[in-house]
């Protein structure tokens, strides 16, 4: 046998406390009284109380917590083979690890705004693969396509601004490098999203895009920050600001959100561009458009399948607690007329 709840059968501890309960109320109530009304009386005011009755229904109740706690713990017998099909899309976020993420005009900076908003993408898409590429002057796979979530979660949690070595920020080198990340025969079911403010220092987009295009990935854009922007702070080891960042003239670098760009991109594959909010409606808004796009099936296996057998400890329960309150704790009235006229038959 098999329990699809076995939580649940931890209540089966209480059962002793429960019947102790039943044995001390009978108990008290006998106590209490012949303590109010003493020994005299007592046989007078019990004459209809049943104790057998009483233990009886004792154990009936015991018994409808029995098998109540067994029907919730989902007993299950009988196992059938079943094929499971899970279908999707292949989705590959590409995050933006230039210094220009560091940037704090959206909190708590742009580069843990895109990552946070990474989380709650495949938190959304639980049925769809997913794939991580890094980018910044050059881009890397991080994680391949896969249907295990924890290796993403695994790969965000070390990512940081800087980890690739070559400077600057490439979104043609972050599209190329997904879309040959993706399987190279299928023409569809390709997702491809940019978490990033945007700013290209590199060039040469607009071939990575064609390319894309042709290859039947879809890109959707999901701008970092703000179109004024903001300096890019450099921390000590402490997390204090020490200084911002430079031009080779020595000027404060400005870093600010380009839309224009993405939004460029997005379009020129049937995708679409979403600011980055607070309250993370764009990420909803981009699961959306997901969802509707035709799926493929990345996964069929068999499964083997228990059936379900609570409805039988369910209906013992039902029973024993039906009987419990039908039976009462009065003796019948046959018994106690019999008992009360019984010494007149002797005269």
């Amino acid at each position: 046998m098999h329990y699809a709840r076995p939580e649940y059968l931890n209540l089966l501890w209480l059962l002793p406390l429960l019947g102790l309960f039943f044995f001390w109320s009978l108990r008290n109530r006998r106590r209490r009284l012949l303590k109010a009304v003493g020994p005299a009386l007592l046989p007078e005011l019990t004459e209809e109380f049943s104790r057998g009755k009483a233990v009886l229904r004792a154990c009936l109740l015991t018994g409808f917590f029995l098998f109540g706690i067994l029907a919730l713990a989902r007993p299950q017998w009988g196992a059938r083979m079943e094929t499971v099909r899970r279908q999707g899309v292949d989705i590959i976020a590409a995050l933006d690890v230039s210094y220009s993420m560091n940037t704090e005009d959206i909190a708590p900076n742009r580069f843990e705004k895109a990552r946070g908003g990474i989380r709650r993408l495949m938190e959304r898409s639980e049925g769809d693969r997913f794939g991580l590429v890094a980018f910044s002057g050059g881009a890397m796979v991080q994680c391949p396509l896969t249907l295990d979530q924890g290796a993403i979660h695994l790969f965000l949690d070390i990512a940081r601004t800087g980890m690739i070595e070559q400077p600057g920020t490439s979104l043609a080198a972050a599209i190329e490098t997904a879309t040959g990340a993706f399987i190279a025969e299928e023409k569809k079911h390709k997702v491809l999203v940019l978490f990033t403010d945007g700013e290209d220092l590199e060039g040469q987009v607009d071939a990575a895009v064609e390319g894309a295009k042709e290859a039947g990935v879809i890109i959707y854009a999901i701008g970092i920050g703000t179109p004024q922007g903001e300096p890019i702070p450099i921390r000590d080891a402490a997390g204090n600001i020490i200084e911002y960042r430079k031009d080779p003239g020595g000027q404060v670098v400005v870093s600010s959100l380009d839309e224009k760009s993405l939004a460029a991109i997005a379009v020129g594959t049937g995708g679409r561009y979403y600011r980055a909010t607070t309250s993370e409606k764009e990420i909803e808004s981009l699961y959306e458009d997901i969802s509707g796009l035709q799926k493929k099936e990345l996964e069929s296996r068999l499964a083997r399948n228990f059936e379900d057998r609570f409805q039988y400890p369910l209906l013992l329960a039902t029973l024993l607690l039906a009987a419990g309150f039908w039976i009462g704790e009065k003796r019948r009235i046959g018994k106690q007329w019999f008992e009360k006229f019984r010494p007149l038959k002797g005269r």
